[in-house]
């Protein structure tokens, strides 16, 4: 489950999603896959505080991790309806002189990422509170990791075809919305999670 949180957290189309495939679209695969190598010491950083937080909260309670849950699933829903709701079009291509600087900045710096790294591995991840232990988080950040790695190849390559790129150009805002609707739902699970679990105890 960590792995997917990771995969998704990637694949669930943001600032980088977008500006990867404007940059693919200009400058091909090679610079889009620059991009997404610097944008994962981003992901990496911001993922490491999000466990850090995660497994800090878990060790002082459930009640505390099911409020968690429950404020990551508002913020999820939140995100999602106001893509839904979004009417702007695909962002100009960025990083296209220095695409591995650009993205090591972008991700350090995207004040949206810890927020939303938290939001995702704890709507994915409640289910198996009891497993989360400073002594797991090694293996959680590798897992992780190994989500990262693999969403980011299958990014770079699906940005370069050409279809997805023509594709993309045109139907930017419809593609946004509809990831709009995923957040959504995972927005709903961890409520819905995090509900169950205070009403066993109570």
């Amino acid at each position: 489950m960590t792995a997917l949180a990771g995969a998704l957290y990637v694949l669930a189309p943001g600032p980088a999603f977008l500006a990867l495939f404007s940059l693919a679209a200009t400058r091909g695969r090679g610079a889009g896959a620059r991009f997404v190598g610097g944008h994962l010491v981003g992901d990496v950083f911001w993922t490491a505080l999000a466990f850090a937080a995660i497994i800090g909260v878990n060790q002082l309670g459930p009640l505390l991790f099911d409020l968690l849950g429950i404020a990551c699933g508002l913020y999820l829903c939140w995100l999602g309806v106001k893509a839904v709701m979004s009417r702007g079009d695909a962002l100009p291509p960025v990083g296209a002189s220095r695409p591995l600087m650009t993205g090591i900045m972008f991700g350090l710096t995207n004040p949206k990422a810890y927020p939303v790294s938290v939001a995702m591995f704890t709507a994915l991840t409640a289910h198996y509170a009891s497993g989360l232990s400073w002594q797991a988080a090694p293996q959680l950040l590798a897992s992780a990791l190994a989500g990262f790695i693999l969403a980011d190849i299958l990014l770079v390559w699906a940005a370069g075809l050409s279809p997805v790129r023509r594709f993309f150009l045109r139907h930017g805002t419809a593609i946004t919305r509809v990831v709009g609707l995923m957040f959504i739902a995972f927005g709903a699970k961890s409520l819905i999670d995090a509900g169950r679990g205070i009403a066993a105890r109570s």
